[in-house]
């Protein structure tokens, strides 16, 4: 479902995807970014640090020029490109994704999971290299995806379900067991996290990895 397409909706839409204290700094964001030709779609709801925020699946902004990005400070960078990693365009998304992945900010882990989620190949390789942190014990990558996924179960099972929903859909003519593809890697990476930060096994709502490897 669509928000209204009143610029006001608009803008709260995307500032609701920060936790409160940046909505300053996203109101500078969207005074960058030229007009959307659409309203955001389709809101998500996660927790981060104890505060509720909603992500939109897509928005449908063009980019801003260089010009109008060069005013921002370093933490309103972040918040586009944590925004446009959300654009309707995969290539936007990838490129923007690329910008904010080895970020420790809490409030860009949500976009990153999300990105995981989705159906984009090329995305769930670049979070795999951006996120090295996810396969070493104690590790601030490994505390901040923990803590978010801790918080948010949820939210990482529908992430789960839909790796093997877009595998089994587009991609198990090349990865012919689900332990064999990069999503699979991922989420076992993000699990180990969670796992590390609760000291508890963690629920799975994808086939086992073992049943897909040699």
């Amino acid at each position: 479902m669509q928000l209204p397409r009143d610029p006001s909706n608009v803008a709260y839409a995307l500032v609701a995807a920060f936790p409160t204290r940046l909505a300053g700094d996203v109101q500078s964001v969207l005074a960058a970014m030229p007009e959307a030709r659409l309203a955001p779609m389709m809101p998500f709801e996660v927790e981060v640090q104890g505060e509720t925020v909603a992500i939109p699946s897509r928005i449908y902004n063009e980019q801003p020029s260089a010009d109008s990005e060069r005013p921002l400070t370093g933490t309103q960078q972040l918040i586009l490109h944590c925004l446009y990693s959300r654009h309707s365009d995969g290539r936007v998304r990838q490129r923007h994704l690329e910008q904010i992945v080895a970020s420790g900010e809490p409030w860009v882990v949500p976009f990153v999971v999300q990105l995981a989620g989705e159906y984009v190949l090329e995305i769930i390789e670049a979070i795999g290299r951006g996120l090295p942190g996810l396969a070493v014990p104690g590790s601030a990558q490994r505390r901040v995806y923990g803590e978010f996924i801790a918080l948010n179960p949820a939210f990482f099972a529908r992430t789960e379900r839909r790796v093997v929903s877009y595998w089994s859909c587009y991609y198990r003519w090349k990865y012919g067991a689900f332990g064999v593809y990069p999503g699979c890697d991922l989420l076992e990476a993000f699990r180990a996290a969670v796992v590390e930060q609760v000291g508890a096994q963690w629920p799975r709502h994808t086939p086992h990895p073992a049943g897909g490897r040699g």
